[in-house]
């Protein structure tokens, strides 16, 4: 069976070399006679699987000693009320910039249990650009800054050198990376806290990764519920209750994938190899157009739309047909998008290029 080229937000894509190690070891893992996922979380076998699977993230993100590296039920989503559990109490102010749906999310759940200062940002549901550093607005006394590194529904992302003005404050900066974790060479010692959804550049959905300053942990407030507080993951090996175990492993795989290609530095460079191509067939063609401000476009999620809105449907269509497959833009942005997370190899980009080339000749 041939495998599509899978361009979907998320649930997303796993690297094809850990589907098929995945498979070979489903029934019986390191011939204990049983899959790993049927196996107790305490034993010596999945103690060695989780503890590798850390090791092996720290090696690839290059996370300093004091730095926690936890593992959490619920997606990031979960954590957007996590944050101001941890590191806030009741009346302190936090800032967060506001650069689209999930930055709004985030603010919603925020504004539960702090003051948000909104920096920039929230005037539309999804802008195009970043607000220019003119109109930031910064909380003297802001116990956090908040971002969303890389809004998946439009593509629009932080470029490290928008990065250097919010680390200057002196603040701890908290990032949700879903989206783009992994995907360039990261300075970790920069942030307080990240956290990312697993299901786009890390393994299946259920898993979140959160990667927390040690001096960040044990600020809880008194009412944080147990499995809210890092402190309750941090002291137990993220084990106070049953972990995902089989997502732990893929995500362990995945790591393990990464190191094998040559880690995080050389994946930057086919991701930005993928992102520009397509970037660029996009900006060449009058039939097809991106709306983010070129220097705030993602390399993860690459947003298109056609010149003649009455073919999408078609266009999706004939797409599916030809194994390529999830290019629906979400339904708050309209259009298409096409996620190019660390799993896409090029051939995945290229195939829908030469595709997107064909229906523009056929359809202009």
């Amino acid at each position: 069976m041939t495998r599509a080229f899978n361009f979907s937000a998320g649930p997303a894509m796993l690297p094809e070399a850990v589907m098929r190690k995945a498979s070979a070891e489903f029934l019986n893992w390191n011939q204990t006679g049983m899959s790993v996922m049927e196996m107790s979380h305490r034993s010596k076998e999945y103690m060695e699987v989780a503890q590798k699977m850390e090791a092996d993230l720290r090696d690839v993100m290059e996370i300093p000693d004091n730095y926690k590296v936890l593992f959490i039920h619920g997606g990031a989503s979960l954590q957007f009320a996590a944050i101001p559990l941890n590191l806030t109490q009741a009346g302190d102010t936090v800032d967060y910039f506001n650069t689209g749906v999930w930055s709004t999310k985030a603010i919603k759940e925020a504004s539960r249990y702090v003051n948000v200062n909104t920096v920039a940002g929230g005037d539309e549901t999804n802008p195009t650009a970043l607000p220019p550093q003119s109109e930031w607005r910064f909380s003297e006394d802001a116990k956090y800054i908040h971002i969303c590194s890389n809004e998946t529904i439009t593509g629009l992302e932080f470029k490290e050198e928008d990065l250097e003005p919010i680390f200057a404050q002196g603040k701890p900066v908290i990032a949700d990376m879903s989206s783009n974790i992994m995907c360039r060479p990261v300075d970790v010692s920069k942030y307080g806290m990240i956290y990312a959804g697993a299901q786009k550049n890390i393994g299946p959905a259920g898993l979140a990764i959160v990667i927390v300053r040690e001096d960040l942990i044990g600020q809880a407030r008194e009412i944080t519920p147990t499995l809210l507080n890092w402190e309750t993951y941090a002291n137990n090996e993220s084990m106070f209750n049953t972990p995902a175990t089989f997502a732990w492993y893929l995500a362990g795989l995945v790591f393990e994938w990464l190191k094998e290609i040559g880690g995080v530095s050389e994946i930057a460079k086919i991701n930005q190899s993928k992102a520009q191509k397509l970037y660029d067939f996009i900006d060449a063609s009058d039939f097809y157009s991106n709306r983010i401000e070129p220097k705030n476009r993602s390399w993860m999620n690459v947003t298109f739309r056609l010149a003649k809105s009455e073919l999408d449907s078609v266009f999706l269509e004939e797409t599916k047909s030809a194994g390529l497959l999830s290019l629906k833009g979400h339904k708050a942005f309209g259009g298409m998008r096409a996620s190019i997370y660390n799993a896409m190899p090029e051939a995945g980009v290229d195939a829908l290029i030469e595709f997107m080339r064909k229906f523009e000749a056929q359809h202009a």
